[in-house]
């Protein structure tokens, strides 16, 4: 019995902070081309990282963009696409170098920003194109 409150004690402590955790990072959906064609296409505001699997600074800004994602989720969906399997986007959007990040609306690229961005720059350019 003792046992039994200790653990309700516990999880009634622990669960606001499991919680709140998990309200900070928002794993961001990979689509293919057809499933952003059509995400884009919609009324929401789409944020975009096409990235590669190989690429450094990729992994590098993708937890920023996760976490960042948690307080802009209202405003915008955030995805990613791997530039290798939708190579098609590249070309069609003029992707030269990544980490690129491209803000859609109304399914017209809007705002776009190219290589490594720490947190701090990452908000200021959802800031002022969301």
């Amino acid at each position: 019995m003792h046992a039994r409150r200790h653990k309700c004690h516990w999880l009634r402590h622990m669960c606001p902070s499991i919680l709140h955790i998990r309200k900070e990072y928002i794993i961001m959906k990979q689509l293919n081309e057809a499933q952003f064609n059509e995400l884009i296409s919609g009324s929401k505001p789409v944020v975009c990282d096409f990235f590669a699997t190989w690429c450094g600074p990729c992994k590098m800004l993708a937890p920023v963009l996760e976490k960042v994602s948690a307080d802009y989720a209202d405003k915008a969906e955030f995805v990613k696409v791997d530039v290798d399997e939708a190579a098609a986007l590249s070309v069609k959007y003029g992707i030269m170098s990544i980490p690129y990040v491209g803000v859609f609306k109304n399914g017209q690229m809007v705002a776009k920003s190219i290589g490594f961005m720490p947190e701090g720059e990452v908000r200021q350019f959802l800031n002022e194109n969301l």
